[in-house]
């Protein structure tokens, strides 16, 4: 049985993103796995999916990376944080990174919607483990 039903890549490295879509499809842990490239297509797709339009399912987990082009990891969590929705309240957000910025590592805990931060790409490790903690 698939735990989740839908995750959210936000990322704009396509190779970040194939071993993440490629590791969490190995392990069968969601019914459906989006990847959009940068803060504003995420918040787009949320802004749909908490609006109920069909075809943007509210995902349950999202993974989100700081340095992007467009619209960064920061930027989004400020628009974020905006939206209006009670299906924010059952998200889990999780910071992915390759940063290990001690900058990048304190300003996240002005964010209380991440939980968490992970080094990218995930491991099979990291997986397990935020399924045992967050669901």
């Amino acid at each position: 049985m698939k735990p989740l039903k839908t995750i959210l890549l936000i990322d704009d490295d396509e190779t970040t993103n194939y071993l993440n879509h490629r590791l969490l499809t190995r392990m069968e842990i969601a019914d459906d796995i989006r990847v959009v490239t940068n803060g504003e297509e995420a918040l787009d797709y949320l802004t749909k999916s908490f609006q109920g339009q069909e075809g943007y399912p509210t995902p349950d987990l999202i993974f989100v990376d700081i340095k992007m082009s467009v619209m960064d990891g920061f930027e989004f969590l400020e628009e974020y944080e905006k939206l209006e929705g009670a299906q924010k309240d059952r998200i889990v957000m999780l910071m992915l990174t390759s940063s290990a910025s001690f900058y990048d590592l304190e300003k996240l805990k002005q964010f209380p919607d991440v939980r968490r931060h992970y080094s990218k790409p995930l491991a099979e490790a990291d997986v397990r483990e935020i399924l045992q903690e967050y669901f």
